[in-house]
């Protein structure tokens, strides 16, 4: 899309919300009475994706507001997404005992632990470079796609990344301010843009709380470690017109050392297998209508974190790493009624994420520490947006609905050292966007007809110029069918893209000088050289995915507490961007690397790498154009191609026993996943092997609750993984969590409104499967499997 085709995309799009508050009204104007009603039965997002209505006494009454349910996945007010929705709402969050966002993603069976988390530990980048813990945070990755390829939102707007893989760390979100998160495991840029190839979670906060509640948390492994002590306290109030939330946070955790488990006493100390951390936090939210046709809207939180991990040690020396991250958010937005059920919306968000990551090496006989590395990673954003909603005209099943938008947003990255002051990447992107969404509500309940109870289409496009790549188009299209009241399918199909990352296209350019033998040459003279390009690529393309997903959904009249949904996806991502001698010391040897190498070199097309590279010369010779017989080029490309399917199944069921109810919820996702490193290669298995997602995952289990007092007990499993280097498989692994909890109601006395809650996650202390490690590090995969043992706490807080 050239950026005069993007402009008249955007004037497009705001002359079609301007008729559609004008022409486009009148025929809503006949219609109001019938179409309205109808609209509303036949648009309702399942059970499942509405937020349930809180028994908390913190739940203040509804303040007067324009806003309608909104699902993640569509800008259609009241409308209905054609891919699955996981919906997890504050209360199941303390029925099943979790302290922060963090262990909330890593129990979604979707979600694959690696890339950003604290638990990863070394060995781990050998499933990728975003399988490190940098910060200490939490980051989605939905079908283990990575970090980058998920987008996370609070409040339908992007945070800052994270790091330099632009992971986003869901965990600097307070909890406690949280009203649900709502995860669409399905591509969705055709929605949000660049990076929702996994798909998008969003993190959506109470919009009114009432009163004071103060609380704290102390817990630990049973095994050692891990000692968790924390304080937090939410307030917030009501009016007539608006209200306001507001949370502070205080936690920290002691590390877990490996001659504190068994299966790692082996190893030099100190080497953690769980960081310390120490955390604070505080988050603001405030809405104000004007009137009854304008609405304020502010979200801020501010997150600093402080963590350290010792890498694996070694007889004589050992390595600490610091990581000082601050995470802030700004987002303000006005909501705008206009005639005829038209809204204009008009928001801003602003954020930043630094990490200050230290390294020093110590010396084990004399204590003393030397300091080596001291980065700096500063990640900024900010975004504009305007958009409208409305209807368009009426249908038999309700009224067709349009949103319209257009933005502008831009990120920026530095890397730095604060020791050297080197800067090793410094570079921002922008774009422009426009997007539009239909809904047509083609049949609806009130027409019976035989076997079609609801029939919708929807649609939805977005373009995008970039200041570097230039133009994208991202479609989606979709189908809502209801034969019955019984049973809803879905499916829908789109195309979805990741820009690349700001390190990938603007990390300092370095070149390396191997002898030609290091890097796989054979049969040349004793002083042949190599010359090999590494470092960022500013002519990076945009990764493309193609997604296709189906679902149906069980939902019978006669039990309308039982929801069941199995969904099926299939993802081509092309495109993937990597360094692509995978296995340098083969450059020259392996022919899927031929296409990388180029064996005649000119004098000049060296001169021309070097002119803008960090040169190093590891011949122990001088260099000599004349003796180099290949430039190895290893710098970021557009090579990498993944295939990604599976299946998903997911139940819910409610009964009342007695006095008391029965809630029974599960989800398992089977999971497919393959990849072709260059297009010379072919296709080989990442799900279910070593430090990639394993193949089934899942999570199981029940709730019951009587009055103030609720017990949950849940199961999770995950299966074994491949060693492909000895092709060895691991056992699976299964835990169990137990929460106990006991909400004191309103009383004349000290404990009036207090909660008490006990919680134990892996309940009969499962060790995690191992496997041989080739080098000196933990011997399990810890992007699947936990180290943490039983863990046990105690929760009080109380409310005013």
């Amino acid at each position: 899309m050239k950026t005069s085709t993007l402009r008249n995309a955007i004037s497009i799009a705001l002359l079609v919300a301007s008729a559609g508050a004008s022409e486009w009204a009148v025929a809503q104007d006949v219609t109001t009475d019938t179409t309205s009603q109808s609209r509303a039965s036949v648009t309702k997002a399942p059970a499942k994706t509405q937020p349930k209505k809180s028994t908390d006494k913190s739940a203040a009454p509804a303040a007067t507001n324009l806003q309608t349910v909104t699902v993640t996945g569509t800008r259609i007010r009241g409308g209905d997404t054609p891919s699955p929705v996981i919906t997890i709402g504050n209360e199941q969050i303390q029925q099943e005992g979790f302290a922060d966002l963090g262990d909330v993603i890593r129990s979604v069976p979707q979600n694959f632990s690696g890339g950003q988390n604290p638990g990863v530990v070394g060995g781990a980048e050998g499933g990728g470079i975003a399988n490190q813990n940098i910060s200490g945070g939490s980051s989605l990755d939905l079908r283990g796609l990575g970090p980058d390829a998920t987008l996370t939102l609070l409040n339908g707007r992007r945070l800052a990344y994270s790091g330099f893989v632009q992971a986003v760390d869901i965990g600097a979100i307070p909890v406690e301010a949280v009203d649900r998160i709502e995860i669409i495991p399905d591509g969705a840029s055709a929605i949000y843009g660049s990076d929702a190839v996994g798909g998008v979670g969003n993190v959506i906060l109470r919009r009114d709380y009432d009163g004071v509640t103060v609380g704290t948390r102390y817990g630990g492994a049973t095994d050692g470690g891990l000692t968790t002590r924390e304080y937090t306290a939410t307030a917030g109030t009501s009016w007539s017109s608006g209200g306001l939330i507001a949370t502070w946070e205080k936690a920290s955790s002691d590390p877990i050392y490996a001659d504190q488990r068994d299966y790692t006493d082996y190893l030099s100390n100190p080497t953690t297998l769980y960081p310390q951390s120490d955390l604070r936090s505080g988050l603001f939210s405030i809405h104000q209508s004007l009137g009854s046709l304008v609405e304020l809207q502010v979200d801020a939180f501010r997150t600093e974190r402080e963590q350290l991990t010792y890498y694996t040690a070694i007889p004589t020396q050992f390595y600490p790493a610091t990581a000082e991250t601050t995470t802030s958010f700004v987002s303000p937005s006005v909501e705008i009624s206009l005639p005829n059920d038209w809204t204009m919306s008009v928001g801003g968000t602003w954020g930043r994420d630094d990490v200050i990551s230290g390294l020093s090496i110590g010396t084990r006989a004399t204590g003393l520490l030397t300091p080596i590395a001291r980065n700096l990673y500063r990640n900024g954003s900010r975004t504009y947006e305007l958009g409208a909603e409305g209807p368009l005209f009426a249908l038999p099943g309700g009224d067709a609905r349009l949103a319209v938008g257009a933005g502008y947003r831009t990120n920026n990255f530095l890397q730095s050292s604060l020791v050297s002051g080197t800067v090793g990447a410094d570079g921002d992107d922008s774009s422009h966007f426009a997007y539009a969404e239909i809904n047509l509500p083609l049949i609806g309940s009130d027409q019976g007809i035989p076997g079609v109870q609801r029939l919708e289409l929807t649609a939805a496009v977005r373009g995008e110029d970039y200041a570097s790549f230039g133009s994208v188009t991202t479609p989606k299209l979709g189908l809502i069918y209801g034969p019955s009241t019984d049973f809803t399918l879905k499916a829908s199909w789109g195309k979805s893209f990741k820009a690349p990352t700001l390190l990938q296209r603007y990390q300092a350019q370095s070149a390396y000088l191997y002898p030609a033998a290091a890097v796989g040459g054979s049969g040349y003279a004793s002083d042949a050289t190599v010359l090999i390009p590494y470092g960022g690529n500013p002519d990076l393309e945009p990764e493309r995915a193609r997604t296709w997903s189906a679902s149906m959904a069980f939902h019978p009249e006669a039990l309308p507490a039982l929801e069941t949904e199995l969904s099926w996806f299939d993802i081509d991502f092309t495109g993937r961007i990597a360094q692509p001698l995978v296995y340098q010391a083969q450059a020259l040897s392996n022919p899927l690397y031929a296409q990388f190498i180029d064996y005649s070199p000119t004098a000049s097309e060296q001169a021309s790498i070097l002119a803008n590279s960090q040169f190093s010369n590891f011949t122990g010779a001088p260099y000599d154009p004349g003796k180099v017989v290949a430039i190895a080029f290893n710098r970021y490309m557009n090579t990498v191609a993944q295939h990604v399917k599976g299946l998903d199944l997911s139940e819910s069921y409610g009964v009342d026993l007695g006095s008391g109810r029965l809630a029974i919820r599960g989800s398992l996702s089977w999971l497919d996943s393959s990849q072709q490193t260059t297009a010379a290669d072919s296709f080989h298995d990442l799900s279910g092997t070593l430090f990639y997602p394993a193949k089934i995952k899942g999570r199981i289990g029940a709730v019951w609750s009587q009055g103030g007092f609720s017990a949950s007990t849940f199961a999770n499993y995950v299966s074994g993984v491949t060693n492909t280097v000895d092709g060895s498989k691991s056992s699976s692994f299964t835990t169990i969590d137990a929460t106990l909890r006991y909400a004191i109601g309103e009383r004349h006395d000290f404990f009036s409104d207090m909660d008490f809650v006990l919680s134990a996650t892996n309940l009969l202390d499962r060790s995690p499967p191992l496997y041989a490690p080739s080098s000196n590090n933990p011997p399990y995969d810890s992007t699947n499997y936990s180290p943490i043992g039983r863990f046990l706490s105690v929760s009080v807080s109380k409310h005013w």
